[in-house]
């Protein structure tokens, strides 16, 4: 009994141990299944956080951006506290929500500095880490300084894609999110500035079509004047009939012409697109300056056209007026219109000759009119401090007394009996061009010079019964075009001689295919109908109505103001 009482104890404690065994070994694998259990599922759950698109946007998910962020064997036991920060902020988001940001572009690796956001030059740069975000300023269009053009100042802010400082950097613009309706950012939020909407919103605002340094840069290296018209349902520039200014001679609608299409055609280059011309931007670059107009009645047709298109553009049209109070612009010397909101000037000096208009005393007492080929225009002491000069000259010179050159033409005191009118411009040009040289002074002054405006007389001359009223479309083969005139390869000629740089605005081409654009019998109201064809009552195939073709010799020198200054700026960078 003692040994079966033994064994039993023996046995009973070997079973119990083997018990504890089986229980320790049972224990030991479900501890090891657990553990690979976790093991499996937090792999497959990081695989999942990281590769899944929702969630591996490192926008949303700071600690994929922490883990996969490249980094250098320098800070590394920096960097595994920043993942295992990031791990826990994650699973464990602070409840104070000024720490629960994420990671500004300028933190390293993912840590908690904020960055301040300031514009320089229309592109948004980030500069050295302060305490607290601060509300990104608005964006706006920075006004091309021409004057810096003009005057030969430096500019003391710098260009647009100049280079920033080693401490600043460009702001990185992240792809789209293709959410429709999401919350537009606020303000001073840098995620919100990298948003799709705020990038494509500084876009639009630096590069609004006439400012853009892509469409300018490329009419740099673009014929302005080698195209064609087309129709353009967007034009004229300014409503038919809502500029008051437009002398009698040129306002064709009030004149009773009842077509249209002449107002609505565009000159298209073949080698670019000429920019339209955007009133208020043209407004600031003439900002504080002159713009005057030197010559004969066409270049008071242009000089019409641009007081139109930029009077529209002005708030208060009271506080654009003539400087003496003028409403006519036909009987006296000069003309200067102030838009005094914007300190500026657009004058006319009328000299259609650009040299001057002469009496010569005879034996007998009395006098001779005559043409000083060799003394500039009077008026030109009170233009040549103007910071935007357009000179023209030409169909004076085509007038009997001109053309003829008897008796006309004098240089000192000498009067010539007889003198080719082709020689007498060339002449008087050279004239003009010595005191270009001598007076203009051109880091203070650009000077442009617009060539030979076509004229459509048809079946006479100017005076003699010409006529061009039945025109209502634009010439559509070249081959009717009229050749070159010789005068303006007489210009060309003096203007290469000369060391002012002078801009020449080539429009002889542009409006020889305009028979359709001019007053013709429209030139006044209330002709009666049998005067309107009387030989003796001219009709007016020299002028231009307005709005009309003069509007698109303002767009091209709006054109050329714009490379001019595309130009300076380049210079400035380089």
């Amino acid at each position: 009994m003692a040994d079966a009482s033994k064994h039993l104890q023996i046995s009973g404690g070997t079973l119990i141990s083997e018990l504890k065994n089986v229980f320790f070994f049972m224990r030991r694998r479900r501890a090891t299944a657990f553990v690979y259990g976790f093991v499996f599922l937090f792999v497959a759950f990081t695989a999942f956080l990281a590769f899944n698109p929702s969630y591996s946007n490192s926008s949303s998910s700071p600690w994929f951006s922490s883990i996969f962020s490249t980094s250098g064997i320098k800070g590394h036991a920096a960097d595994a506290s920043s993942h295992f920060s990031s791990v826990y902020s994650y699973f464990f988001p602070p409840t104070n929500s000024s720490q629960s940001q994420s990671p500004t572009p300028g933190s390293a690796r993912g840590g908690s500095t904020t960055s301040n956001w300031t514009r320089d030059e229309g592109l948004f740069k980030m500069q050295a880490a302060s305490p607290a975000p601060v509300p990104a300023p608005a964006v706006n269009r920075k006004v091309v300084n021409l004057a810096n053009s003009a005057h030969g100042k430096q500019s003391k802010t710098k260009p647009e894609n100049s280079t920033s400082p080693d401490t600043t950097r460009k702001v990185d613009v992240v792809k789209k999110n293709s959410t429709e309706g999401s919350k537009l950012p606020s303000v001073g939020d840098e995620q919100g500035l990298k948003s799709n909407y705020t990038a494509s919103l500084l876009k639009r605002k630096m590069d609004n079509g006439t400012g853009s340094e892509e469409k300018v840069k490329a009419l740099l290296h673009c014929d302005l004047f080698e195209g064609n018209w087309v129709k353009d349902e967007s034009y004229p520039l300014y409503e038919p009939g809502s500029c008051s200014l437009i002398d009698e001679q040129f306002n064709c609608v009030a004149n009773g012409r009842p077509d249209v299409d002449y107002m609505k055609m565009k000159w298209k280059p073949k080698g670019c697109s000429l920019p339209r011309l955007d009133a208020s931007h043209m407004l600031e670059l003439l900002r504080g300056k002159r713009l005057v107009y030197v010559g004969d009645s066409l270049n008071r047709n242009m000089w019409e056209s641009m007081i139109c298109i930029l009077k529209g553009s002005v708030k208060k049209q009271g506080n654009v007026y003539e400087a003496s109070g003028r409403h006519h612009f036909r009987t006296e010397a000069s003309y200067s219109f102030i838009f005094k909101d914007y300190n500026f000037s657009v004058e006319f000096f009328v000299s259609p000759f650009l040299v001057q208009e002469w009496e010569s005393s005879q034996k007998n007492g009395a006098k001779r009119e005559t043409l000083r080929l060799d003394l500039i225009g009077q008026s030109a002491e009170n233009y040549k401090g103007a910071d935007i000069i357009i000179f023209n000259t030409g169909h004076w010179w085509t007038h009997d007394k001109t053309s003829k050159g008897q008796d006309y033409y004098q240089e000192g005191s000498h009067i010539y009996h007889e003198l080719n009118v082709l020689e007498a411009f060339r002449k008087a040009l050279t004239t003009w061009g010595r005191w270009v040289d001598r007076n203009i002074d051109p880091s203070q002054t650009l000077v442009f010079f617009r060539g030979y405006s076509a004229s459509h007389f048809s079946g006479g001359q100017w005076n003699s019964g010409g006529a061009c009223d039945s025109e209502t479309e634009p010439i559509k083969n070249e081959t009717y075009l009229t050749p070159y005139p010789s005068k303006m390869t007489v210009l060309e000629k003096v203007i290469r001689g000369m060391k002012t740089p002078v801009s020449y605005l080539n429009i002889t081409r542009i409006t020889d295919f305009r028979k359709d654009g001019h007053p013709s019998i429209y030139r006044r109201q209330h002709i009666p109908a049998e005067e309107q064809k009387a030989p003796l009552k001219f009709q007016d195939c020299s002028h231009w109505c307005l709005p009309g073709v003069p509007d698109t010799w303002n767009e091209i020198l709006y054109a050329q103001l714009l490379v001019k200054d595309y130009e300076r700026r380049h210079k400035l960078k380089t």
